[in-house]
């Protein structure tokens, strides 16, 4: 199965995509993975944490590109 990290994923940061990926492309930022301008400053993720506690509330949210944490 193909994982798409999107905006959707902003405060969610489920990591099921990171158990499955072959090459360890995923990075993890504050509060989301793999954003290709931060990619080469955030630290390599390469095992599945848990969710944060309010992940379920983050995922219905809609727009949340503002929120995204570069730092």
């Amino acid at each position: 199965m193909t994982y798409v990290v999107t905006e959707s994923c902003i405060n969610c940061k489920h990591t099921d995509c990171v158990d499955v990926c072959p090459v360890d492309c995923f990075v993890e930022g504050a509060n989301f993975l793999l954003n290709a301008q931060a990619a080469k400053a955030w630290p390599p993720i390469i095992e599945k944490k848990h969710a944060p506690v309010d992940a379920d509330h983050w995922a219905q949210i809609k727009d949340k590109r503002t929120l995204l944490e570069l730092a």
